[in-house]
């Protein structure tokens, strides 16, 4: 697998929109970012820049306009960032992490069952 690009909370944002949207022109972006942040068209742009440059988007441009799409699908990022949560906060050790969110959470029981046969499938 090849290695996935350092993704900041901010860049995250515009992954989401493109893994729902894609592709779309800055301003297009611009709008849709606008519903949940108030943040500048510069600022997008920016961040499409550096996404660019990072290689976890890619563009194509049609007459004047530059249409940005994703290289790296959600479940790679999602799994690449999961990683390197457990690596740097438990040391890999996914069992201290487990037992951890277990404790402070109060799950259902339909999210125990769930649970439980995630665990049973890893048996097999």
């Amino acid at each position: 697998m090849k290695e996935m690009p350092q993704i900041s909370d901010s860049e995250w944002e515009i992954m989401k929109i493109l893994w729902t949207s894609a592709p779309l022109n800055a301003n297009q972006v611009y709008l849709k970012m606008k519903e949940s942040k108030n943040w500048k068209h510069t600022t997008v742009k920016t961040l499409l820049s550096r996404l660019v440059k990072k290689e976890a988007l890619n563009f194509e441009k049609r007459n004047r306009e530059y249409f940005y799409f994703p290289v790296v699908s959600e479940d790679e990022c999602i799994q690449s960032e999961s990683l390197s949560f457990l690596n740097k906060v438990y040391n890999g050790a996914v069992k201290t992490m487990i037992a951890n969110f277990l404790e402070k959470e109060d799950l259902t029981n339909e999210e125990i069952q769930e649970l439980k046969n995630i665990l049973d499938q890893k048996k097999d």
